[in-house]
């Protein structure tokens, strides 16, 4: 039997026609929201808010809030974006609705301040380790802050969106709870963070607006790993740590096709496998894996402002910290394009047994680290140099951590909220020499006195050779005068210069003097990369 062509050309022109059609409308891509932008969420107050997402490419879709509508059409990648005018506080829950080819209503929306908190185990660490844990989770019924925890994910790219979490025990991780005793026990480590979470109440409790608390943080992670890669790139200093990056990665295959061979050799021996190679991949001290994976899919999320607590990973680069803590937060600040976000840092605690003998301190060097970046605009820090547990001051994790989110609530106050509170301790400022005699001068010196016992320590003194001394010293109004009958013409003084030093200078508002030194004599971390 013969075909006519024409009619077999037309019939399978249509059939593809068809399967186009239907493919397509099987394929469309439904408007969608990152998993940051869901129930229960704070939008921050008094600025531009982004809402974003996807949808197919071209596609109109519209944002209902209150009585704003904003309009915004995706791109050629299905990416669309609005930006919603400055917001009031509100806490009346109200829906957000999302509409293009499909319609999606977030419920439950609340405005008023926002804020990320990140770091390592000292920010991980739960409500449910800390000082009068289940008082404060029994009392954490807060319906008006919100509490998020970002999943643990490790990225060499850039996300778009939160890993999705398959552990049963972290079902509660990446969406936004409502502040309650149950709730405020979920988390990997403790329950949410414990700083996290009192920085957040007593906001709320002093501003009266709602609070939503965004946590994100890995123990034991060192600070490259929260910066963008191109930011790194950009400074010869930090060459050695990518360097390092590659080596690892590339070097991987080869030790795992030699552990094949040798976990199958042991197997026909009858032997122990030697143990596998661990991927360097899931590594999340690598350079910018942690952005990566965890700060990048939450931008451009509107928020006011940091809190930031690590540092003990850097200390044994403790100078390095200098150059690498404010590439970080300019890197997180260009990537949300909010160049005055706030960034409030946590000085490392106390740790370890006092020091017998003056001397140099990696410790004491990470906190001058902390303390320079911190006089940058915008930043601000809370010391916690006197929270840890005398007791065990092996404990790299001090339990009192309502005090450390009650000092980052006093900075945010001043810094971020323009409100009139003492938020520092005594601030040194300058030192002049009289005779046998440092004289010190400081910042927010008002009150100053001594906090226990009837002897001011902390202090050490040298003079031009170098070598420190355990300082006498007197509080003579705002000023500290400091001596050693060891010192004849003093050089320098340092205050709280240890890993745990034992210093008890305060102010009026009861809050520790910053850690300092006087002198730029080379550090123990110097040059190390």
């Amino acid at each position: 039997m013969r075909i006519n062509c024409t009619i077999l050309r037309n019939f399978i022109a249509a059939s593809f026609t068809t399967c186009a059609l239907l493919c397509g409308s099987w394929a469309r891509a439904d408007v969608k929201l990152p998993a940051i932008m869901a129930d229960h969420m704070v939008l921050q107050q008094g600025m531009a808010v982004p809402v974003w997402g996807t949808a197919d490419a071209g596609e109109q879709v519209t944002v209902t809030f209150g009585q704003q509508k904003q309009a915004a059409k995706a791109d050629d990648m299905g990416h669309w974006e609005v930006k919603l005018q400055p917001l009031t506080a509100n806490d009346k829950g109200e829906d957000l609705t999302v509409a293009g080819k499909n319609s999606i209503t977030l419920k439950d929306i609340l405005v008023g301040e926002v804020w990320i908190a990140s770091g390592q185990s000292n920010m991980e660490f739960g409500i449910k380790n800390g000082r009068d844990a289940q008082q404060e989770i029994t009392a954490g019924d807060h319906p008006h802050i919100r509490l998020f925890t970002v999943p643990k994910h490790v990225a060499d790219e850039p996300q778009t969106e939160l890993l999705p979490q398959s552990q049963p025990n972290k079902k509660d991780e990446g969406k936004w709870l409502v502040c309650s005793p149950q709730n405020l026990e979920t988390g990997d480590w403790g329950g949410f963070s414990a700083a996290g979470y009192f920085f957040g109440r007593d906001l709320h409790e002093d501003l009266k607006v709602p609070v939503g608390i965004i946590h994100t943080s890995w123990g034991g992670t060192v600070a490259e790993a929260w910066a963008r890669h191109s930011y790194l790139e950009n400074d010869p200093d930090f060459a050695p740590m990518l360097d390092r990056d590659k080596d690892p990665v590339a070097n991987y295959q080869r030790q795992l096709e030699r552990w094949n061979k040798a976990a199958a050799q042991a197997k026909a021996q009858g032997k122990k496998a030697p143990r596998k190679p661990g991927n360097p991949e899931q590594n999340p001290n690598r350079p910018s894996v942690l952005y990566n994976g965890m700060i990048a899919p939450i931008v451009p999320f509107a928020a006011r402002g940091v809190i930031w607590y690590q540092g003990e990973s850097n200390a044994d680069r403790a100078y390095q910290y200098r150059k690498l803590l404010p590439a970080m937060i300019k890197s997180w600040r260009d990537a949300w394009g909010e160049p005055n976000m706030e960034f409030l840092i946590v000085s490392l605690a106390n740790f370890q047994n006092p020091p017998k003998n003056p001397g140099d301190s990696a410790w004491a060097e990470l906190r001058e680290a902390q303390t320079l970046t911190a006089a940058l605009p915008h930043n601000g820090q809370a010391l916690a140099i006197d929270l840890a547990d005398v007791k065990n001051p092996g404990d790299i994790h001090p339990k009192d951590k309502q005090d450390v989110g009650k000092r980052l609530e006093l900075v945010a106050l001043a810094k971020a909220y323009g409100k009139h509170v003492e938020y520092s301790g005594p601030e040194f400022e300058n030192m002049k020499v009289d005779g046998n005699k440092a004289v010190l001068h400081f910042k927010f010196a008002n009150g100053l006195h001594l906090k226990g016992g009837d002897t001011l320590k902390g202090f050490q003194i040298a003079g031009e050779g170098k070598t420190w001394h355990w300082a006498d010293a007197k509080i003579d109004g705002d000023t500290v005068s400091v001596s050693s009958k060891d010192v004849e013409k003093p050089a320098a003084v340092r205050y709280d210069w240890a890993n745990n030093p034992e210093g008890n200078l305060y102010n009026k508002a009861n809050l520790p003097t910053v850690p300092f030194r006087t002198d730029d004599w080379p550090t123990v971390t110097q040059g190390r990369k």
